[in-house]
């Protein structure tokens, strides 16, 4: 079962950017009746597990434990939820954890990069910023702060709850009425799209074995009918080991010992990217080939087997991922969250397969016919790669 909460770090202030990690971090530090060593306890004493994590758009708790024990769970879950205590000590405490994290973070270039790259392809706007915030913001953030933050967006307007597995529809909405203590009302953020063009080139400078490159542009919405034709394109380009970028760069070539490509899909936007980790000294022959499989696309599109191939993987990944009920909490939790419903799978699989020669080719020229991002964290200066076309 999981508590969906429809705000990420795309609607916080600059003032609180990492507030809803932040949060994330402090639901599990206690309630008025509940410490957060008696949140452990509980679920460890039924074989349980409890968590959460927080993306750019929403941010999620759940909990998965017996379907005997279902009764127990909601009712840490929604205790958490609408009375956290927020005492001062462990604000304190979970503060330095969280500032651990973000040097952790910052000490992992090929985690980076990707957050290097994000701020250059919406520079200025909130998608750009880091999930977990900044030191600044994290270290200046007062209790009353993350209060006010959770009072306005933790309420029901703004809140789903997604449930999967042994249990009965009808009596988890009971349990889930009978134990709500916060405040009525709420409403989904509002949202603005990015509005200043991209940053062509952005180096951070580390004195890293490996260079860590990151190339794309940003790419289709998450209600954008091509996203199907837009899966099957990323799984071609860079998704699995039979994909043309794995097999030209690592398996013929030997340069890198990750290469993939990688889509993301927000409100009003989104992002498709390709990461490489190679040797400094190779890192210009490893954009020339990213670049020269990008020209593959736009010039000649994929092939009816190419096609073929990746509506058979997404179609058997999709299946097989739903194979334990956290993956179909999840599913129906972010669909309902991001589309307003949850579609069955004989829909999406009538998605996928309509998916044509020509929709992969006009969604590859969408995305790789315009502005193009590079982000490199290593050994370089911001002069050292020229700018990407487009």
């Amino acid at each position: 079962m999981g508590f969906w909460v429809g705000t990420g770090s795309r609607d916080e202030s600059p003032e609180v950017a990492g507030a809803s990690h932040f949060l994330e971090h402090l639901l599990f530090k206690g309630t008025d009746t509940r410490s957060a060593r008696d949140i452990a306890e509980a679920i460890d004493a039924v074989g349980g597990d409890i968590n959460a994590f927080t993306t750019k758009e929403y941010t999620a708790f759940y909990v998965r434990v017996l379907a005997e024990s279902l009764d127990m769970g909601l009712d840490i879950l929604s205790d958490i939820m609408w009375a956290p205590a927020f005492r001062p000590e462990e604000i304190e405490s979970e503060r330095q954890v969280i500032l651990e994290e973000i040097l952790m973070h910052a000490d992992e270039p090929a985690d980076l990069v990707h957050e290097v790259f994000l701020d250059a392809l919406y520079p200025g706007h909130p998608l750009g910023r880091d999930v977990l915030g900044d030191e600044a913001t994290i270290s200046a953030m007062s209790r009353d702060d993350v209060a006010v933050f959770h009072r306005h967006h933790y309420r029901p307007g703004n809140v789903l709850l997604a449930a999967a597995g042994d249990l009965d529809h009808d009596r988890v909405v009971a349990c889930v009425d009978k134990r709500f203590t916060g405040r009525r009302g709420g409403a989904s953020p509002a949202r603005t799209e990015p509005a200043s063009p991209p940053r062509p080139v952005a180096v951070v400078r580390r004195p890293t074995e490996q260079a860590h490159l990151v190339v794309g542009a940003r790419s289709l919405d998450r209600d954008d009918d091509d996203r199907y034709a837009l899966a099957v394109l990323n799984h071609v380009l860079g998704d699995g080991m039979s994909s043309r970028l794995f097999q030209e760069i690592r398996e013929r070539r030997g340069l890198v010992y990750s290469v993939y490509s990688y889509r993301a899909a927000y409100q009003g936007s989104g992002a498709f990217a390709v990461y490489a980790g190679t040797t400094p000294s190779k890192a210009g022959e490893v954009l020339e080939l990213i670049h020269a499989e990008f020209d593959r696309l736009l010039d000649s599109g994929i092939t009816e087997a190419d096609l073929a191939r990746a509506k058979s993987h997404v179609e058997g990944s999709m299946a097989l991922s739903l194979e334990d009920s956290g993956a179909r909490m999840s599913r129906i939790g972010r669909s309902q969250m991001v589309h307003g419903r949850v579609p069955t799978l004989e829909e999406l699989d009538e998605k996928l397969r309509a998916v044509t020669l020509a929709d992969v080719d006009r969604v590859a020229h969408r995305i790789l016919g315009g502005p193009q991002v590079l982000a490199a964290v290593g050994p370089f200066d911001e002069g050292s790669f020229p700018v990407p076309p487009g």
